[in-house]
């Protein structure tokens, strides 16, 4: 088997058009998984005004707590970088809140034993993750929602504020969304290296330093949690094909349920990270209702999911983590091999779903230890996307709000002063 084939893909072949049409047709006279359309046209048009109105709102207002808060780097930059940690809460709380109004939806989680003892169900039915500060988090990629229930996991382990993502450098361009992560320090990449490695390493490098404000984390180093989508881009015909035509063309087996995984980046971020992260964490996600051979992102689309209320009954995420020094950072074919051997297990995992209609799920009893509780498989948890307090996306407006005020106060008393110079 071809390893070293990991490192570099080609870009994604075209799935010819006539065959893309006749898929578009089977799936548009199939039954859609999540039912039928509960808002006729004027309600979806309603759900879509309210839902513009409220996220581009909350993304006008972060943005502009970030410009209040932008000149305290020249000042302090702990001050700064807590800032800043704040204002990715609050998008955190608005992808949560979002979720939770727009698109409610069960989430089933359960992992190996490699995770026993850190995750659980509070009894307000809500989830609870135990994870580390700083980790590297790796997933395959099904639909562009997963950023957003992976960034839900993260507001689980009160990490929201922490989260790190790699990007394509289009992103940036976006108004509203690309300066607000831009002010988050996410690392937009052309996915051309010898372009991409320097400002890479600059930004690894930063997120190996320390502060010492406010949500710094109780480690000499600041939290961080770097997100990584090996796949390169999110499952579909044409990722597919580019998969198939590469393993084909390098003797290797192809995967049934994801792609093959690229190497070069997340290698690169294992050996600028090795000695400040010591754990790299795994996530499976899985949507139910996908048929086999299908692509989320064809069926439970934008709209279908917040707008028409046909979203999928559960997503299902499977978690796994694995030590930083027992992976072969060191040795490039090796690592690819390593990699690879991860993503034919999570393969494996994705054809168990697929089989069962869940993942498997630890539910076994390590014993104590030093005389702490023993540690218990979570089993199955199911929950929900929600915040822990309904009123939560308030504070989104808190900053905004004061500056308004000072606004008017200082109007007000530029206003007193005219007149009184007016009377003279």
């Amino acid at each position: 088997m071809a390893a070293h084939s990991l490192k570099q893909r080609h870009p994604a072949a075209s799935v010819p058009l006539q065959e893309k049409k006749e898929e578009q047709r089977k799936i548009a006279e199939r039954p859609h998984p999540g039912g039928a359309i509960k808002h006729g046209t004027w309600n979806q048009a309603l759900r879509m005004l309210l839902f513009a109105l409220y996220f581009n709102g909350s993304c006008i207002a972060i943005l502009l707590t970030q410009l209040i808060g932008a000149p305290l780097y020249f000042y302090n930059k702990d001050l700064y970088y807590a800032w800043m940690a704040v204002t990715k809460q609050h998008f955190g709380i608005v992808l949560t809140q979002m979720t939770h109004w727009w698109a409610p939806v069960k989430m089933r989680i359960s992992g190996d034993e490699s995770v026993r003892g850190q995750l659980r169900k509070t009894e307000q039915g809500l989830l609870e993750c135990d994870f580390p500060e700083r980790m590297v988090l790796i997933s395959n990629h099904e639909i562009y929602t997963d950023w957003i229930y992976l960034w839900w996991i993260s507001y689980t382990a009160k990490m929201h504020g922490h989260l790190y993502i790699i990007l394509k450098e289009s992103i940036k361009y976006i108004p509203l969304l690309g300066q607000g992560m831009m002010f988050y320090g996410f690392i937009f990449l052309s996915r051309k290296w010898a372009k991409d490695k320097e400002r890479f390493a600059y930004r690894l490098q930063k997120l190996n330093s320390s502060h010492h404000g406010p949500l710094s984390g109780s480690q000499s180093l600041d939290p961080m949690w770097l997100l990584i989508f090996p796949e390169g881009t999110n499952l579909s015909a044409n990722g597919r094909a580019s998969s198939k035509r590469w393993a084909d063309k390098n003797q290797m087996e192809d995967m049934r349920h994801c792609m093959l995984p690229r190497s070069t980046g997340l290698l690169f971020c294992l050996q600028e990270l090795h000695n400040t992260v010591d754990w790299v964490y795994d996530c499976t996600v899985a949507y139910e209702g996908v048929p086999r051979g299908e692509y989320g992102q064809d069926i439970f689309t934008l709209r279908s999911t917040y707008f028409q209320a046909r979203r999928p009954k559960s997503v299902n995420m499977y978690w796994r983590r694995f030590a930083v020094k027992d992976i072969p950072i060191d040795d490039t074919k090796e690592f690819e091999k390593w990699l690879l051997a991860r993503w034919g297990e999570k393969d494996d995992l994705l054809e168990y779903y697929v089989s069962n209609g869940r993942f498997p799920a630890d539910e076994g009893t390590s014993p104590a230890v030093n005389g702490a509780k023993p540690l218990k498989g979570a089993g199955h948890i199911e929950t929900e996307v929600r915040p822990t307090n309904p009123f939560e996306f308030l504070q989104i407006l808190v900053a905004p709000a004061a500056l308004a005020l000072v606004v008017n106060v200082i109007m007000k008393f530029i206003s007193m002063v005219l007149r009184v110079l007016r009377i003279k």
